[in-house]
Order: C-alpha cells, then structure tokens, then sequence
C-alpha cells in the first residue's frame, strides 16, 4: 500500500457555468512526461472512485469534464487536490509540512494528467429540458422512484446530481439496462450504485412478502423501501427469509418504452439541475 493512497480520491466534478481557464502550474511539472506520471499516480490512487480513464465511477463523478463545480483552473485543481473539501469524502492529500502525503509535484502530475483527458468542449444532448422535466415528473414515471431537488420517491438514487458526476453514455446505459452495473462485482470500481440499491426480498412471519431496497442494515436489523416507497424496519431474527439480488427493480427501458428523444430530454433536464 503506497503511503499516498487516496481513501476516497477525487470528489471533484459537478457541472458549473464558470470557464475553466489554463493557468501556468501543470506545465512546471514536466508537460507531456508529468501527465504520463500522473497516470500512473491515478490509477493507484484514483481510478477506484473515478473509473479508468478518469470518466466517473461509482463513487466519484467524471473528472474529463472542463467545467468544475471547485476548481475552475490549474491552481484551484491543486488546492483542491492537496487540501480537499470539507464536507465531502475529498480528503486532503498534501504534506502540509507534516512529510505524510502527496508531494507538490505529485500532485502537479495529477493536474497534468486531468488535464490531459478533458474534454475541452462539454456534451450536451439535443434535448427539451423543459419536456424533459415534464417527463421525468409525469408519464416517464421516474419520479417514482427517483428524486430530484427533493421532489419524488426513495426507492432509487436521488438524481439531482447525477449528471453532474456522470457521463452522458452511463446515463443511458442506466436506463436502458439498468442491471448492468448492479450485475457487476461490489470491488468493481466503475459499479454505479452497486451496494446501496441492490432489490432485496422479505418474507415476515406471517408470510407477507414484501421487495425493495434496504435503507439501513446491520447484523440484527434492516430498514426497507418496499415498492410503493414504503418505509418498513425488521428484526431479521423474525423474518421467514431475507433475501438479496443483484437485479435492479427498475425495469430496462427500451426505445419502445421510452423513445431515444424522450430519453435526451430527460438527460437534458438532469443537466440543467446539476448545473
């Protein structure tokens, strides 16, 4: 295990409207061969969280994008890197003189290499934003499930942010196999919401069945969102069977189901409220 290690990587990327501006700082590092470096220093570190090729993963967002919620140049990129965020799981990764932690030039590396796979004109798709939030709230019927801005249900992930950390194309794989991730190994480190919202199967003493997704768990206890976005708390001790499965509730929706227009619309409306 390298001393350097980052326990949670980089928090960094949610869509803002501020230009992501080149500051002198990265080139001091080497250029080319820094970002070659910091590669290297990513894929320990990082790509856990981040996915290879710094394109999201499970945990943390999509870092090839140019525009940054906290970091709109090189040196802010630094800071963040070497300070972190409070309230997030970015930590601090400098020595702040403590010789624990990623050098300044290290951390130099990092910012070449981020810098080195953004994408310096930001996707956006040909979308109806405002259909698109009809949609999501109406017959799309992913409010559901799903929140937003603290409107809809529980029972899936609040997607207020989501594509702020998440790529346009895992997005769209989301919805139209949404098993796919879930499918995946719990170690797998582009898994996208791979623990948390894994369907689970109650059977109660008097036999009553109920599915969903667990809120809270422990060795005695667990806490389900039944499908109805019901909340229900359960001795397992009492139960007849609890059973989990890497099958996501949400159905795949096909192009019959949701037409590729309609799904950009959506997409386009997630955009402008991550923004």
């Amino acid at each position: 295990m390298l001393k350097r290690t980052l326990p949670f990587a980089i928090a960094l990327v949610l869509m803002s409207t501020a230009a992501h501006t080149r500051q002198a700082g990265s080139q001091s590092a080497g250029g080319a061969n820094a970002a070659k470096a910091g590669e290297f220093e990513f894929r320990i570190n990082c790509a856990f969280c981040h996915g290879l090729g710094a394109r999201g993963g499970g945990r943390g967002p999509d870092l090839t994008r140019a525009r940054k919620r906290h970091a709109n140049s090189d040196a802010e990129l630094f800071r963040v890197i070497s300070n972190g965020i409070p309230g997030t799981a970015m930590p601090a990764n400098g020595t702040n003189g403590q010789g624990v932690g990623m050098t300044d030039e290290e951390i130099w590396q990092l910012v070449a290499y981020i810098c080195s796979v953004e994408v310096k004109a930001p996707v956006v798709p040909a979308g109806n934003a405002a259909h698109g939030k009809e949609l999501f709230f109406g017959d799309g019927n992913c409010a559901g499930c799903h929140m937003v801005q603290g409107k809809g249900g529980r029972l899936g992930p609040d997607l207020t942010g989501v594509a702020g950390t998440r790529t346009i194309e895992a997005i769209t794989d989301s919805v139209r196999n949404p098993s796919r991730r879930l499918a995946q190994g719990l170690m797998e480190a582009t898994k996208e919401f791979a623990q948390e919202y894994e369907t689970v199967t109650v059977v109660t003493s008097d036999g009553t069945e109920i599915k969903g997704t667990t809120l809270n768990e422990d060795d005695f206890s667990v806490q389900v969102v039944d499908q109805s976005d019901r909340l229900h708390l359960f001795e397992k001790d009492k139960l007849r069977s609890f059973t989990k499965s890497r099958n996501s509730l949400m159905p795949p929706y096909k192009t019959s189901l949701l037409s590729d227009q309609d799904l950009q619309d959506i997409i386009a409306y997630l955009i402008s409220v991550a923004q």
